[in-house]
């Protein structure tokens, strides 16, 4: 047989084969394909960004009704995509869950570290990266129709420094922030253009609590309202951010918030953490602080993160005004004078949020309670969290929670609500716990 016979069947072989995979395709083309499953999307386009910084969403399948949204910020060195896909994998998977909307800010820089060192990143709206991430955030709220009371922060490391500077920058915008191995708002600063701060990283940037309120404050002059509920992590041994700026961080927060910084409880969730809870108890606790013993810079770690979505609350549904019949039912009376309110409102033009904290001033815990106060005329309930509300007008009642429901003695739960207001945003008043009027602090 010739070498041109052999040739020629070889070609016939090529061709039947090329018209089977032809075929094939056009086969598999036309069966159902399932519907291509969420994924980490660039977005271009969504505002000021003077730094030039990237920005990344996930939006799981099924977005909730009206969903919170987490800023996820990573660490230097990081990428969007490296904290989805890594150490904040479970935020993800939770939002698969739950239906909230993730925005990765990711920095371009050399080093891919965030400023929170000049000048123009600790001011707001100053110019730096911080003003980018806000327009992030700005573009997705409306992109994706988020519950404005239900905004937080969560960052590792240069994230961790970062999320404290959003929060202490724009109070007003964030609930909460979760930080992992960071330092306190403000603490990198610098005046050289650099973006290290080496008294700072190693731990001897030491401040009174008043101090690193006060330059925190600094970075929003004027604001008088809230600040967001901030649960702050650190590993003992950590050589990168040393490990006294977790202490700094809480003299800061607990400033902010004009709460004790004697703890309001302490416990061990795992062997090697202690927890310290301040200005309340519980999961909604104004500030949460866990030391893990032993461990360096490397947080977080394994079921860390679940800790963190249940304090930023993103592991519930959005509250509503209406009555519900799965709520928690009283099944504890309130002693007589046993409890107190605190109520403060951060207001501006129609609108405002007011953050209400009970206090159970008895020897016994409460199991169980409903929440009664009056709005001020003009007033209406568009959105709460850590209870229901009902009616949005007038004489209202807040319901517990599932994962508040006790108010063991001498605690506290927060709770809080957005509403639109026609000139009076003043705070609610006639509070009643289970029936018993409380005193108003």
């Amino acid at each position: 047989m010739s070498a041109r016979t052999h040739a020629d069947r070889f070609g016939i072989a090529a061709l039947l084969a090329a018209l089977l995979l032809l075929i094939a395709a056009v086969a598999l083309s036309l069966v159902p394909q399932p519907a291509l499953a969420a994924s980490l999307t660039r977005v271009t386009d969504f505002g000021t960004n003077p730094t030039g910084l990237n920005m990344y969403v996930y939006a799981p399948d099924r977005i909730a009704a009206r969903p919170a949204m987490l800023v996820m910020v990573h660490y230097c060195g990081g990428s969007a995509s490296a904290v989805h896909n890594g150490n904040g994998r479970d935020y993800v998977t939770a939002a698969d869950r739950y239906g909230y909307v993730i925005v990765y800010p990711e920095a371009t820089r050399d080093g891919r570290c965030f400023d929170v060192s000049t000048a123009n990143a600790l001011r707001r709206n100053g110019g730096s990266d911080s003003t980018g991430i806000m327009s992030m955030v700005s573009h997705a709220r409306q992109r994706y129709d988020v519950d404005p009371a239900r905004i937080v922060v969560s960052g590792f490391s240069s994230g961790a420094m970062m999320t404290n500077v959003l929060a202490a920058q724009y109070p007003d915008v964030f609930s909460a922030g979760a930080a992992f191995s960071g330092v306190p708002a403000g603490c990198f600063a610098t005046t050289n253009g650099s973006l290290w701060n080496s008294q700072c990283s190693g731990g001897t940037l030491l401040k009174t609590p008043q101090q690193w309120g006060d330059q925190a404050r600094a970075m929003h002059p004027g604001y008088t309202g809230r600040y967001p509920r901030m649960q702050l992590w650190h590993g003992t041994t950590d050589t990168t951010l040393a490990y006294p700026n977790f202490g700094e961080a809480l003299d800061q927060w607990t400033n902010l918030h004009a709460v004790s910084r004697t703890p309001s409880s302490t416990d061990q969730p795992q062997p090697s953490w202690t927890r310290t809870r301040y200005g309340a108890t519980g999961t909604a606790a104004t500030i949460e602080g866990i030391s893990v013993q032993g461990t360096g810079h490397s947080l977080p770690m394994a079921g860390m993160l679940a800790y963190s979505i249940a304090f930023l609350g993103l592991d519930t549904t959005p509250p509503t005004t209406t009555t519900t019949t799965t709520t928690t039912t009283t099944t504890t009376p309130v002693p007589a004078d046993g409890c107190a309110v605190t109520a403060k409102v951060s207001g501006w033009n129609t609108g405002l949020t007011e953050t209400i904290t009970i206090t159970n001033t008895s020897t016994t815990a409460v199991n169980g309670w409903q929440l009664r106060f009056t709005l001020p005329g003009g007033q209406t309930i568009t959105g709460g969290w850590s209870a229901t509300y009902s009616p949005a007008t007038g004489q209202v009642t807040a319901r517990n929670a599932d994962y508040n429901a006790q108010i063991p003695p001498n605690g506290s739960v927060s709770i809080g609500f957005q509403a639109t207001h026609t000139g009076d945003s003043s705070p609610a008043g006639g509070f009643t716990l289970n029936d018993v009027r409380c005193a108003v602090a």
